[in-house]
C-alpha cells in the first residue's frame, strides 16, 4: 500500500513489443522466472485496510490464477486490524476460492497508526471494516466469509512457516505490498513442527523471488535517486523494513513509489469495469474510499478518482517478469535509513534490483493492471 503524494504525467509512445519483451528477458534475474508453463506459486503480504491499490492487487492475483499463470497459496495481512483479516478472506470467497488460509499479524502496526499518519483517511471508515458488515435484507452478509472474526486467522508467520514448508524448494514468488513486519519476523523464526530450519533457510530454500513494493529510487524523469523520502510501506516499521532488506537470502526486486504513482486507474471506467457484478466487493471499496482520496486529488464532478497502481505493479512483475512491462536496475543492494527512506547502491553480485519503466512502457502496463484487475470471477 502507498498513498498519493503527488501526480505524475505520463505520455503514450509507441515501442515494440517485441523489442520490449526481449530487452525485459535479458536482464530479468533467473531466479524471477517460473518453470515453463507451470503457475507462479504465490503468496501475497499486505497491509490491507486504508487504501484499495491492495484489493485491486489481490483481485488482479485471482485473475492471473483464473488464466492459469499463478497460484495463491496463502494471504497474510500485516496491518494488525481484525477487520483486514476478514475483508481478505471474503474477497477470496468471492472469487471462488474461500479455502486460501489468510493470516494475521500480532502486534503489528495497528489501524490508528496509520490514520495518524493519514489523517484524511478518517473522512471515511475502513473499508475493510464496512464492507465485512455489510449486509443482505435477511441479514445475512453480503460478502460471505468464513473468518467471521478476523482475530481467528492464524498468526502471520506461523501460516508462512506451513506454507513454505510444503513447496517445493525455489518454487515460491512472495509478494509483499504492505509493511515488512511479517516477513522480517519470518526470517528470525525458528524451526518448529512445520519445519526443523530456521527462517532465513526456509526462505533460501522455498522462496525463489520477492517482489516488494516500497521505498523510492528515480525521480520523475527516471534518473536515478541519492536518497529518496520517507515512504509510506518503510516507515511506519522502519526495524522492520530495515532487517528485511539487510538479510533477505533470496533476489529481491523493488516497485519504487515513482512507478505506480505515475500510472492510474482511470476512475471514469470504473463503474463500466466492475459491471459485470452486483454487488462487486472491489468496487464498493473503491466508491467507499472516493470522499477521502478526491479531498486530495482534483477530480472532476461526477468521476471517481484515479488512483495510483503501486501495489499492481509488483503483482504484474511477480507473475510476469518477462513480458516487458519493466526493465530492472542494475545489480546492487537497497538499504533503509532510520526515517524510512531507501537508497540504492549498485554493486556487481548484488541480488536487489527495482523497477524501471518509461513513458513507451506505461500505456501497455496500466492496461493490463487495469484489465487483470477487473476480470470477472471465472466461478
Amino acid at each position: 500500500m502507498r498513498y498519493w503524494m503527488s501526480p505524475l504525467t505520463a505520455a503514450a509512445l509507441a515501442i515494440s513489443p517485441a523489442l520490449t519483451i526481449a530487452l525485459a528477458r535479458a536482464e530479468a534475474p533467473a531466479a524471477a522466472r517460473a518453470a515453463p508453463h507451470q503457475p507462479v506459486r504465490v503468496i501475497l503480504d499486505t497491509d490491507m485496510w486504508g487504501d484499495i491499490d491492495d484489493v485491486l492487487a489481490l483481485a488482479m492475483l485471482h485473475a492471473l490464477q483464473d488464466r492459469g499463470e499463478a497460484r495463491l497459496l496463502a494471504v497474510t495481512g500485516s496491518t494488525d486490524d481484525a477487520s483486514s483479516a476478514a475483508f481478505i478472506d471474503a474477497l477470496n470467497g468471492f472469487y471462488g476460492r474461500p479455502a486460501i488460509p489468510v493470516g494475521l499479524v500480532r502486534g503489528g502496526v495497528t489501524a490508528e497508526r496509520t490514520a495518524r499518519r493519514f489523517p484524511f483517511l478518517n473522512a471515511v471508515t475502513p473499508y475493510t471494516e464496512a464492507l465485512t458488515r455489510a449486509a443482505k435484507a435477511d441479514g445475512s452478509p453480503l460478502f460471505p466469509r468464513g473468518l467471521n472474526d478476523g482475530r481467528a486467522a492464524p498468526d502471520a508467520v506461523a501460516l508462512l512457516r506451513r506454507t513454505l514448508a510444503a513447496q517445493p524448494d525455489g518454487s515460491v514468488v512472495i509478494i509483499q505490498i504492505g509493511f515488512a513486519t511479517n516477513l522480517a519476523r519470518l526470517l528470525e523464526s525458528r524451526g518448529d513442527a512445520a519445519s526443523p530450519l530456521d527462517g532465513v533457510s526456509l526462505v533460501r530454500r522455498k522462496v525463489r523471488l520477492l517482489s516488494v513494493m516500497a521505498g523510492g529510487y528515480a525521480d520523475a524523469r527516471g534518473r536515478p535517486l541519492a536518497k529518496s523520502a520517507p515512504e509510506y510501506n518503510l516507515e511506519l516499521d522502519v526495524p522492520a523494513a530495515r532487517a528485511l532488506f539487510a538479510a533477505w537470502p533470496t533476489p529481491l526486486v523493488a516497485s519504487g513509489f515513482e512507478v505506480g504513482v505515475s500510472m492510474r486507474i482511470d476512475g471514469r471506467a470504473v463503474d463500466r469495469l466492475y459491471g459485470h457484478a452486483a454487488p462487486h466487493p472491489v468496487l464498493m471499496a473503491y466508491h467507499h474510499v472516493d470522499p477521502a482520496y478526491r479531498t486530495i486529488r482534483r477530480t472532476a464532478p461526477g468521476a471517481l478518482h484515479d488512483h495510483a497502481t503501486f501495489d499492481l505493479t509488483s503483482v504484474l512483475y511477480a507473475v510476469r517478469p518477462d513480458d516487458g512491462y519493466f526493465t530492472l536496475s542494475a545489480p546492487g543492494r537497497i538499504s533503509v535509513a532510520a526515517d524510512g527512506s531507501s537508497r540504492f547502491t549498485a554493486q556487481p553480485g548484488g541480488t536487489h534490483r527495482y523497477l524501471k519503466i518509461d513513458d513507451s512502457m506505461r500505456p501497455r502496463a496500466l492496461e493490463a493492471m487495469t484489465l487483470l484487475a477487473s476480470q470477472p470471477p471465472a466461478r
